[in-house]
């Protein structure tokens, strides 16, 4: 039923004069659509969009809350970090993956690559190469 129909990614920010920047000029992405002062859609390719909204909820979720798809994490880490990005580093024992060591760019056994970042409301965004693309 859904199965060709695109994804939105849903952001939760309580500022958008702080995370629209981020999400255009460092990220890089596209605006496409506005509701002033309540919302900012982006184009992320392929169909896909990212909806930056204003909300009173708690931030951030203790979660990913969006993964962008890209053909070369460290470039992309590379590329991220010279716009001021700063990436996490994580301990994946605690997730079951013992054989992973702590590292900004994480490789998967089946050669996939992660690397994880934060916007500036604390939200985790990520990078994927090798695995769901």
């Amino acid at each position: 039923m859904l199965g060709d129909s695109n994804i939105v990614a849903i952001v939760p920010t309580h500022d958008l004069g702080t995370s629209r920047p981020f999400y255009e000029d460092t990220l890089g992405l596209k605006v496409i659509q506005e509701d002033e002062g309540r919302a900012v859609g982006f184009e992320t390719g392929q169909g896909t969009k990212l909806l930056l909204y204003v909300t009173q909820v708690n931030i951030p979720a203790e979660h990913t809350t969006a993964s962008f798809t890209v053909d070369d994490v460290e470039a992309t880490v590379a590329e991220l970090e010279s716009r001021g990005v700063e990436f996490e580093v994580y301990d994946l024992s605690e997730y079951g993956f013992e054989d992973l060591e702590e590292a900004k760019i994480i490789q998967m056994p089946d050669g996939a690559k992660s690397a994880f970042f934060k916007d500036p409301e604390g939200n985790i965004l990520a990078l994927g190469e090798g695995h769901w693309s």
